[in-house]
């Protein structure tokens, strides 16, 4: 296959060029548009998930815990994000008010908006409509609807948010950040940032300034819990970071600059992409090694497997040289999370020349660097040393960013792309891990065979420190992970996001419970006139959703059911327990050649139609209309406790037939509600309203059960009773 990579730096220009004019028309239409702080837009497509606010950064606290960048996705607290600091200084000033300062500086935080921060617009598109999912009647995506603005099918990535903020510098600041679905490129973000001299210093299209930019910095922290989940393990202090280690790469990207990545590029030859990720490191008070944060309370899973960080794409060199600067960034590194100059009121010019200062690459108070933080600072991977005693910090450690300086005359624009990921241990290897760790720690003076990342086998006690190395080991293959998504990200980056793309996936699920099976049905993916269609895949997890699920079926191409279908029966499930299920489209893996992610099929995302809620093998249907009861009869509104499970204004037709129409008639004939029963089941239940919105009063009621489908008994395939078939009940309803 030959591949056709388009330039990157086209997609880019013309992207941008696409964005800042529409934002310049909705500026220039005399509209004053205005944005809310506290506004979000989330990305929930892919494995790794996170919302982005209106100003510009990201606080994760939500009141409650530390939201955000959660990886996987697929289970509860796996929230990795704490904060990212964002600041902007320049030189020789002078602001809308005439004041001069010879530093001044921006900190893009909440309490600022509507004085140095003016959000103008912050929005989601996405390159197809998401799928409903039906659980039994209830839409289960319907609280996600609101997550997408528009539909442009001619973006290339699944979703792109597009958020603008004006600062009182004058530098305006488009952020555009790009996700993708695909399950090789789903668990990275890549940002672009394009600052631009616009002079616009609030929230109104007036332009307030019109002078050059000079010396322009810019500059992030980065902090991570890694993870909110290996907190409950590591102690309360990792939930905001304190325990956090940071590293880096890239010190020699000058020499590597031009190298091409593929797939089968070895992580020991990543080490030159300009990036820094962090993961959780020892807490000193702990007396085990809390590496990985093994659930020590309860089967040993490693709860805090993840790395987190960034790695730089691109930078220009200047407003007028728009190649990548390999000098760039000015600082990587890490700094103490807590310790920086708070720019308070934004009156005092002092912080204003201290945030400068910090911003060229001086750590504040001595209190970070651009060294290997965490290899300078131990001696093995199972050493004891808690980072909080070296940073100093109460917050904890941030991975550290700065770039420039610039200079921006009016209309100039400087572009920063960098692409965000998490990566580390998946779950089963957590739980095999941990549970193998556990055990040891269980008998501590007993010897055992401990497999290593590489093949090897090391033997040993707990008391010795071979459970700890062997861990360990498998936790800093962390690196290597994290390595290959930031080479994914840069592939990505440099194809012009040529990706290949899965196909789409059903625009509707529906997951329905009944008395013999659960059914399950979709429609067709609208990519299923494609040549390389392969067809679709259905996984179920057992009792609850945050679990291993497993393939149950499959149909199309290189399948046991090579017909396509959209319907199936799943028969085996038991009672009494939850079924969760998810179903992809996928193709042949015709249109993947390897180049930019590993061979095969590919699928479209799990996370677009997963039934998050669960579905039941409910009673099964009667075997005899001569079986049908109305539960509870007569039913009486003040006999609470004899009413079906205490529920008000219900009663249940009980052993009816697997399909039926029940048709409710007053004691004189008249036709108050139709009840469609389809499922399969046993039992359907009526809130006592009728058709036309009304609740019944007391009397005699007459129900009239029709059989809508010949049924067979599951197991002999006896004919039990054929469609036309009927029976009457009568019951009673006191009020």
């Amino acid at each position: 296959m030959v591949r056709i990579f388009r330039s990157k730096y086209f997609f880019f220009k013309t992207s941008f060029n696409m964005i800042l004019l529409l934002s310049l028309l909705v500026m220039h239409s005399g509209l004053k548009a205005q944005l809310q702080g506290t506004e979000k837009k989330y990305v929930r497509i892919g494995e790794l998930q996170s919302h982005f606010t209106s100003y510009g950064s990201e606080r994760a606290w939500n009141n409650k815990y530390y939201e955000g960048l959660r990886w996987p996705a697929d289970y509860p607290y796996t929230d990795n994000a704490v904060i990212k600091r964002f600041w902007l200084g320049c030189s020789d000033f002078t602001d809308a008010n005439g004041r001069y300062w010879e530093k001044y500086g921006i900190y893009f935080a909440a309490d600022y908006v509507g004085s140095s921060l003016f959000p103008v617009e912050l929005k989601q598109t996405a390159r197809f409509p998401a799928p409903h999912v039906y659980v039994d009647g209830v839409d289960v995506t319907a609280p996600y609807r609101g997550d997408v603005d528009e539909i442009d099918e001619n973006q290339i990535p699944d979703r792109i948010i597009t958020n603008v903020v004006n600062t009182s510098m004058g530098l305006t600041m488009y952020r555009i950040i790009y996700a993708f679905s695909q399950q090789y490129h789903d668990d990275y973000f890549i940002k672009k940032f394009v600052f631009k001299n616009t002079g616009n210093t609030d929230f109104d299209d007036e332009i307030e300034l019109n002078a050059p930019i000079k010396g322009l910095r810019i500059g992030w922290g980065v902090r991570y819990s890694v993870s909110r989940e290996g907190a409950f393990y590591i102690g309360g202090t990792q939930s905001w970071g304190q325990q956090t280690w940071v590293t880096r790469r890239g010190e020699n990207y000058a020499e590597h600059q031009n190298d091409q990545i593929t797939e089968n590029t070895p992580a020991s030859e990543l080490e030159w992409l300009r990036s820094g990720f962090c993961w959780a490191g020892q807490k000193q008070t702990n007396n085990f090694d809390n590496i990985g944060a093994p659930n020590f309370l309860g089967n040993g899973r490693l709860t805090a497997p993840q790395m987190a960080g960034v790695v730089v794409l691109h930078v220009d060199k200047s407003p007028n040289d728009p190649s990548d600067d390999p000098n760039q960034p000015l600082t990587l590194g890490w700094h103490a999370g807590d310790t920086y100059p708070s720019l308070g009121d934004m009156i005092d010019d002092t912080p204003m020349k201290k945030l400068y200062t910090m911003l060229s690459g001086n750590p504040y108070k001595g209190l970070g660097g651009t060294n290997r933080f965490f290899e300078d600072n131990t001696s093995s991977i199972t050493d004891r040393v808690d980072p909080s005693t070296i940073h100093n910090d109460g917050g904890g450690t941030n991975l550290w960013v700065n770039y420039g300086p610039f200079d921006l005359n009016p209309g100039d624009s400087i572009v920063i792309i960098e692409a965000e990921g998490v990566n580390g241990l998946n779950r089963e290897m957590c739980e095999k891990i941990g549970a193998k760790w556990k055990e040891a720690r269980s008998y501590p003076n007993k010897s055992f065979e401990f497999e290593m990342p590489d093949g090897s086998t090391i033997t040993g006690t707990y008391n010795e420190g071979a459970a700890d190395l062997f861990k360990n080991s498998w936790v800093y293959t962390g690196w290597d992970s994290i390595l290959k998504v930031f080479a994914r990200a840069k592939m990505n980056f440099d194809s012009g996001f040529d990706i290949p793309q899965p196909p789409l996936p059903p625009g509707k699920f529906e997951v329905r419970s009944g008395g013999d099976r659960i059914s399950l049905s979709w429609d067709a993916s609208p990519s299923e006139n494609d040549p390389d269609f392969g067809g679709y895949r259905i996984y179920r997890a057992v009792g609850k959703s945050d679990t291993s699920y497993q393939e149950i079926f499959a149909c199309g191409k290189g399948t046991d059911h090579e017909q396509i279908v959209h319907e199936f029966e799943d028969t085996s499930p038991q009672r009494n327990h939850a079924y969760y299920y998810y179903i992809v489209a996928f193709n042949d893996g015709s249109n993947n050649d390897g180049v930019l992610n590993p061979p095969g099929e590919l699928h479209s995302g799990k996370y677009y139609a997963w039934a998050t809620e669960p579905a039941y093998l409910q009673r099964q249907a009667g075997r005899s209309l001569s079986d049908v009861r109305v539960v509870p009869n007569p039913y009486n509104k003040k006999a609470k406790e004899l009413n079906f499970t205490l529920e008000p204004n219900k009663i249940v037709f009980m052993n009816i037939p697997a399909f039926c129409t029940i048709k409710i008639y007053t004691e004189r004939g008249d036709l108050i509600q139709t009840l469609e029963h389809d499922n399969g089941s046993g039992d359907e239940s009526w809130n006592l309203v009728t058709s036309t919105r009304q609740t019944v009063v007391s009397g005699i009621y007459i129900a009239y059960i029709e059989v809508t489908k010949d049924y067979y008994d599951p197991e002999t395939g006896k004919l039990l009773y054929k469609k036309g078939d009927s029976t009457i009940e009568k019951f009673v309803i006191i009020r």
